[in-house]
């Protein structure tokens, strides 16, 4: 198996050394390079093809916000997952940097193994969104524009929301709700791959690089109605 290319983007140079020598500890994954700001980043995705991109949210010059519009807007770099560093995992900049196509996000006092798999998980194409997140935060920044009340962007997804069948529907909602492909299959009683293909189908649908993706589109679209408990 080809390991991992890991591209590492944060402005402490002592934050990155100690990533490196994670990544780098594991054998089916290394890093390739190492970014002290955006600009930087987007240009070492270009030149590496990493896989995953470990990206700061806040960084001098460009931010990792740009960066990932940046990376996520190119075709060339179609296969390219970005796992945003944030130091607060509440953070309006998280869903930003989700509609800007990021992966996901990890906090930064995450523990080793939560950084590992995070990279795995983006690289095997997954999203990267705690229940917290799915449930709370998205929810809550969404719900702030018109979009869940018929506006600009329910009108955009409507012609492809209709292209879903029934069941890729039900899925794409209880993707939306924060549950795993194991998860779902329990609750529809279908195997795992079966929702795995309702989920490969509905993103090539809606035109979602990932399943955070899947997420933001089932909110801007009104499919899912946000919800704060």
């Amino acid at each position: 198996m080809t390991p991992i290319k890991v591209l590492l983007a944060d402005d402490q140079a002592l934050l990155r050394s100690a990533f490196r020598v994670l990544v780098d500890s594991e054998p089916d994954m290394h890093v390739v390079g190492e970014a002290a700001d955006g600009a930087e980043a987007v240009a070492l995705a270009r030149s590496t093809r990493a896989d995953v991109v470990l990206m700061d949210i806040r960084m001098p010059g460009t931010d990792g916000l740009t960066a990932t519009r940046t990376i996520s807007g190119d075709p060339d770099l179609a296969g390219v997952r970005i796992v945003m560093l944030t130091t607060f995992e509440v953070d309006e900049y998280v869903v930003q940097a989700l509609r800007a196509g990021a992966s996901g996000f990890l906090g930064k006092g995450a523990e080793p193994e939560e950084l590992l798999n995070a990279i795995r998980v983006a690289a095997a194409g997954e999203a990267l969104l705690s229940p917290v997140a799915t449930k709370g935060l998205i929810a809550t920044f969404l719900a702030q524009d018109d979009s869940t009340d018929g506006g600009p962007d329910a009108a955009r997804y409507s012609e492809r929301l209709a292209a879903l069948t029934g069941r890729e529907r039900e899925v794409l909602v209880l993707v939306a709700g924060g549950h795993s492909n194991d998860q779902i299959a329990e609750r529809l009683v279908v195997s795992p791959l079966t929702v795995k293909t309702h989920v490969n189908r509905a993103m090539a649908k809606l035109g979602a690089r990932d399943r955070a993706q899947l997420v933001v589109i089932a909110y801007e679209s009104g499919l899912v109605r946000p919800r704060v408990e």
